[in-house]
C-alpha cells in the first residue's frame, strides 16, 4: 500500500505526524512491512512547518501518481481554495482508483476539488459553518469522528485523524492489526461519540427589547420550574400570541427552544463542576424526568450526560 501524505508551508507538526506515526507503526511493530508512507508537496525540497522547523527530503507532486491513498492531513487556517494544479492532481489520482482522504481541514481540499458534491463530510467543528459555506451540495455532519464513502474520506479535527488512519488500517488489515496498533500508540482503537458535544454552541444574544430582557432574567433564575409559553407571557404581562412575536424579534430564537437552550447549557455546567446525580441534574435544570433530559441532551451533543461528564468533569 503506498501512501502520499501532502506537506505545504504552515502545516503543524502534529497534523504532519499522525498519519506517519499511525501507519509507520505497521513496520515497527512487524504487522505489514509493505505499507510505504511518503511526504510530497507542490515541488520537492522541504517545507517549513507552524512550528519553524524545516522538513526536508519532500518528494514532488509526481509521487502522487503512484499512490493507492492520497492524505490531506490539514490545511492553511486561511482557508484559501485549492491550487488547479492540486487540484488536477487529486481528481486525477482519484479517477484512476486512488482514495482520498482529507484530515481535519484537509477536507477543504477535498471539498474544493469536488470529489464530494452531494456527498457528506466533516471537519473540524470550529470549521464547519465555513465548510457548509464552500460548496453547495455538501452536507456536513458534525457528529462523527470521521465519514468513509469508500473512495473519500473526512476526519474531524485534530485527534480525529488518528481515529481515520486507525479506520483505514482496520479496513484494509482487520481489526486485530488496528487494535494492535492502536495499543502500540496508547490510544483507543476506536472510540465512541463523534465531536458534537466539543462544540460551544453559543446561546441566543440576550434581548434588546428591555420588557423581554426582564422576562429572560426572571426565568434564569427558575429553570427548574415550569416555564411554559404561557407563563412567561403571563410575566411579560403580554398575550400568548404578542408575546412570541415579541420575543422572536428581540432574540432569534422561540421561548420554548431559549428555555431547552439554557437548560441545557446549565446541565452541561453541573456534569463538568458537581457531583449531581443525573437525576438531581435533570430536577435542577427543569427536566421533567432523568428519561428527557438524558433524550434531549443526546440529540444536542451527540452522547449522554454521563459520557460527556466522564469526558469534560474537573475534579
Amino acid at each position: 500500500m503506498r501512501i502520499a501524505v501532502y506537506a505545504f508551508d504552515g502545516i503543524t507538526m502534529f497534523h504532519l505526524a499522525a498519519p506517519l506515526m499511525v501507519f509507520g507503526e505497521l513496520d515497527r511493530l512487524g504487522l505489514s512491512t509493505d505499507w510505504q508512507t511518503q511526504l510530497w508537496s507542490n515541488r520537492a525540497g522541504s517545507v517549513r512547518t507552524a512550528e519553524g522547523y524545516q522538513i526536508g527530503e519532500i518528494a514532488g507532486p509526481d509521487t502522487i501518481d503512484l499512490a493507492d491513498i492520497v492524505i490531506v492531513p490539514s490545511w492553511p487556517l486561511s482557508l484559501a481554495p485549492i491550487s488547479e494544479e492540486l487540484s488536477f492532481r487529486i481528481t486525477t489520482a482519484h479517477a484512476r482508483g486512488a482514495v482520498i482522504v482529507g484530515l481535519c481541514l484537509g477536507a477543504f481540499a477535498i471539498v474544493d476539488a469536488g470529489l464530494l458534491d452531494g456527498r457528506s463530510a466533516v471537519t473540524h467543528w470550529e470549521m464547519i459553518p465555513q465548510l457548509v459555506d464552500r460548496r453547495v451540495g455538501i452536507q456536513v455532519d458534525p457528529s462523527v469522528l470521521y465519514i468513509d464513502h469508500g473512495d473519500v474520506i473526512t476526519s474531524a479535527g485534530t485527534a480525529a485523524a488518528i481515529d481515520a488512519c486507525l479506520h483505514v488500517i482496520r479496513k484494509h488489515l482487520g481489526s486485530a492489526i488496528a487494535t494492535q496498533v492502536a495499543r502500540g500508540l496508547v490510544v483507543a482503537p476506536h472510540r465512541e461519540g463523534g465531536q458534537a458535544q466539543y462544540i460551544d454552541r453559543p446561546l441566543a444574544s440576550h434581548a434588546t427589547d428591555t420588557t423581554i430582557g426582564t422576562v429572560l432574567d426572571w426565568a434564569l433564575v427558575r429553570l427548574d420550574e415550569t416555564l411554559s409559553v404561557d407563563r412567561l407571557a403571563r410575566q411579560a404581562r403580554m398575550s400568548r400570541r404578542s408575546f412570541v412575536r415579541h420575543f422572536h424579534r428581540a432574540t432569534g430564537t422561540t421561548p420554548a427552544r431559549w428555555v431547552l437552550e439554557r437548560r441545557l447549557h446549565e446541565a452541561r455546567i453541573l456534569l463538568e463542576t458537581t457531583g449531581g446525580s443525573i437525576d438531581e441534574i435533570a430536577t435542577a435544570c427543569g427536566f421533567g424526568s432523568s428519561v428527557t433530559f438524558r433524550q434531549n441532551f443526546v440529540s444536542a451533543f451527540a452522547t449522554s450526560p454521563t459520557g460527556y461528564r466522564r469526558r469534560f468533569r474537573t475534579p
